[in-house]
């Protein structure tokens, strides 16, 4: 049941290929007005009809035979017939989007235009290229990001109102061992293998050259933007090495200091001119110009345009000798810093230039934001791509060699390793798995607190469906009136 109502939200998160009308509301049935008498022609001679209302919002054909094509083209099966299920899966959208509206729940440009531009990878992906890509669809991808802005927009929003719908659920220790205790072994939870991995590394130097390149070309388009030449959003769309705010023109949504880098806060919240722009401000991510959007109490809106000096392949070469002399020094037990012999943790602590680990010991931390929890263990897929290649040659206790990789700040940089655990995949168990089986149960509980608000949000809501789909088995009870 559950499992069902996750899928379809993740099929409609990857392969969004219909057309949404704009969410007016969902109305109780004293408020519906009736829905015209059909006209009844051959089915195969109607180009496009209403097949599903759902409150005042039109559901059509078109858009259920949008998304199976999209699913098909995906590789997405549905778990019973698609011609019920696609369009039970549109109207569930709908009545999580007008939710979201009633509660003025909000989801930032800059995340939509994130999944968009994981969409148009994924069709970049099949297609082989982006030109195949636009010639298939007859569309640049300009025009691909337009036409799925509202229908990402409203995907987004159903899926924050259902974190929202279920953010109070938890779970206790005896709720976790009490749903696991007769459970066959066959059916506990399989857990990949997981790793705990330390990291130094090593910022290449940047020569003064590339460093005012840079600043020049961030002078020249404030200069072209107070001149009127052109808009700021419009070079942070075309300029900005911030791909994800550059496709928004920029643009961040509020955030408080905490939420910024402490530099990029200071200049975002001493703004008080739209008008103007910000001095250079140098970042952890690089050098960005900032131009007010609004102010909201503690939180401020901007948009911005970051660029990131490039590293010569010489800087990169000479910091990946400097590391593997360290990396060998390590291995040997020689390193020393000021006259101290240093093993790999103290080493992380004093010459990383990755400040997240640098206080713990080079020690990476695992966030999983979906539930909300900080751990040293990783699955492999979830480390990255530098990392992860590094591991699979390395038994514990290990160094690296070292190696290039593109760091959370989207620079280039130069490191090493050292593996400190690996725990091969297994069935989970309550002492070393806890998390792992936790997560379980309260998905489970999730789930139940979903699908009870969707049950009685259907028993509230006008429903109509042509007659061909009052014959469908349905996920939720309550669609055939």
């Amino acid at each position: 049941m559950g499992n069902f109502l996750n899928r379809i939200f993740a099929v409609t998160f990857l392969a969004i290929g219909f057309s949404l009308c704009a969410i007016a509301g969902v109305h109780d049935d004293s408020d519906s007005t009736k829905v015209r008498k059909e006209f009844e022609a051959p089915e195969q001679s109607i180009v496009d009809e209403v097949i599903w209302v759902v409150g005042n919002e039109a559901i059509f054909k078109s858009d259920v035979e949008r998304l199976r094509a999209q699913s098909e083209m995906e590789n997405v099966t549905w778990p019973g017939n698609p011609d019920y299920l696609i369009p039970e899966n549109i109207a569930l959208q709908k009545l999580f989007v007008h939710q979201a509206a009633i509660d003025s729940v909000e989801v930032s440009e800059s995340e939509v235009m994130s999944q968009i531009d994981q969409q148009i990878e994924a069709w970049v992906n099949i297609a082989g290229s982006r030109e195949k890509l636009e010639e298939w669809k007859g569309q640049t991808i300009s025009q691909m990001r337009q036409s799925l802005h509202d229908e990402f927009k409203n995907v987004a929003l159903a899926q924050e109102m259902r974190r929202e719908i279920v953010k109070d659920v938890a779970v206790t220790p005896a709720d976790v061992r009490k749903y696991f205790k007769d459970m066959p072994e066959d059916s506990i939870p399989f857990v990949p293998t997981e790793v705990e991995v330390e990291i130094i590394t090593m910022q290449p130097n940047i020569p003064l050259e590339e460093i005012n390149r840079v600043k020049d070309e961030l002078r020249s388009y404030t200069d072209r933007v107070t001149s009127g030449e052109t808009s700021f959003a419009t070079f942070a769309r075309l300029y900005s090495d911030d791909l994800v705010s550059g496709r928004a023109g920029g643009e961040l949504d509020y955030m408080g200091r905490g939420q910024l880098d402490p530099a990029f806060a200071n200049v975002a919240f001493n703004l008080t001119d739209p008008k103007k722009i910000s001095k250079i401000v140098e970042s952890e991510f690089g050098y960005h110009i900032i131009q007010l959007i609004d102010k909201r109490g503690d939180r401020v809106k901007v948009r911005h345009i970051l660029k990131t000096p490039k590293v010569s392949a010489e800087a990169m070469e000479k910091s990946k000798n400097r590391l593997d002399s360290i990396a060998n020094e390590l291995r040997n037990g020689t390193f020393e810093l000021l006259g101290v012999k240093l093993n790999f943790e103290d080493a992380a602590t004093y010459i990383s230039s990755d400040k997240d680990t640098r206080n713990n010991h080079g020690l990476m931390s695992n966030n999983n934001a979906q539930n909300m929890s900080i751990t040293s263990r990783f699955k492999m897929a979830e480390l990255p791509e530098g990392v992860a290649r590094e591991v699979e040659k390395l038994k514990v206790g290990e160094i690296s060699n070292a190696f290039e990789m593109v760091n959370n700040k989207n620079r280039k940089v130069c490191a090493i390793i050292k593996l400190v655990s690996r725990t091969e995949g297994h069935r989970a168990t309550i002492t070393e798995d806890y998390q792992v089986m936790k997560n379980v149960v309260l998905d489970k509980e999730r789930e139940k607190v979903l699908h009870e608000w969707v049950t009685n949000k259907i028993k509230k809501t006008y429903i109509y469906m042509k007659d061909k789909y009052k014959k469908g088995t349905y996920e939720y009870e309550g669609w055939v009136r």
